[in-house]
């Protein structure tokens, strides 16, 4: 399996899309936006200017797009990745969307004698530049088995978890956590500043508890340099954050953190902090504080 199409150049997809490249695969890239194609052409990938084109001698299809809505217009749209689909290929699904969505996109490969994998990732910018991620795979095994090769170029690690939307439901759970850290990092340092803790003596004490976290360290650093360039996004957390509760009401799931750090993300962006670092929720609660975290 030698030529992939890569749909959906942002800031996940650009990085896997390179790495396919340096591994010596025969990528055909596609963006909304076609500028995004151009460093990536320039590496030596093949433009296409629809999905459709995209996709016409390929063997693996796989896209990382920004949400459901995308993934309906990329896969079933108008010159759509499914208009132009044949017979052994395979589909690869990187985004985080709702399971239900995983599942009607198998269900429509399958008319077309397509396998389709959800196989969302874990990670961001520099991750996904460094061939870093962590990828969470849903679909059948022997599929999975047969693509492998071509994921490792793009991940620390992978894991294969069940059928069609077991992926994006870890993916959705695996949201949860990081969501729910930062809110519980920004309650802390908040009351450590009121405490009149020095944030950075705070930050070397969370570096090295039983409790301490990456997420705790990456961000209460740029916390405290208050650095919120944006390596995911808030208003793509507030899109996780409103799957995550659909997902857990269609299971009758109780999450009462989850629906309160989903308010704090919905005052932050309100606030105009949507296109800053998810870590800006913070600052919602800096403001309802009356104190601002910094050295």
């Amino acid at each position: 399996m030698e030529r992939i199409a890569y749909l959906g150049l942002g800031i996940m997809g650009s990085g896997m899309a390179t790495n396919l490249l340096k591994a010596g695969y025969d990528v055909t890239v596609w963006n909304r936006n076609p500028e995004s194609c151009k460093s990536l052409v320039e590496k030596g990938a093949t433009q296409a200017q629809t999905p459709a084109q995209a996709v016409e001698n390929a063997e693996a299809i796989m896209y990382c797009l920004a949400n459901d809505k995308a993934v309906e217009e990329v896969v079933f749209g108008q010159d759509g990745i499914l208009s132009n689909v044949r017979s052994g290929q395979i589909a690869i699904d990187m985004s985080t969307v709702h399971p239900d969505t995983s599942r009607q996109e198998a269900a429509a490969y399958a008319q077309k004698h397509v396998e389709f994998l959800d196989a969302p990732v874990f990670g961001s910018k520099n991750e996904s530049a460094a061939g870093g991620l962590w990828i969470v795979v849903g679909g059948k095994q022997d599929v999975f088995e047969q693509v492998k090769p071509i994921l490792e170029p793009l991940s620390e690690t992978i894991h294969y978890l069940g059928d069609t939307g077991k992926g994006t439901s870890m993916k959705l759970i695996g949201n949860s956590i990081v969501a729910t850290q930062i809110q519980a990092l920004g309650e802390a340092m908040i009351l450590a500043t009121k405490a009149g803790l020095n944030p950075k003596d705070v930050l070397d004490v969370l570096h090295v508890v039983d409790f301490r976290s990456p997420i705790f360290d990456g961000i209460g650093k740029m916390l405290v340099n208050r650095d919120f360039t944006p390596s995911f996004a808030l208003k793509h957390m507030l899109k996780d954050a409103n799957l995550i509760a659909r997902f857990a009401q269609d299971l009758n799931s109780p999450m009462p953190a989850a629906g309160l750090v989903r308010e704090t993300i919905k005052a932050a962006v309100n606030q105009g902090w949507g296109e800053e670092n998810a870590s800006a929720l913070i600052k919602a609660l800096e403001l309802d504080g009356g104190v601002t975290v910094e050295s």
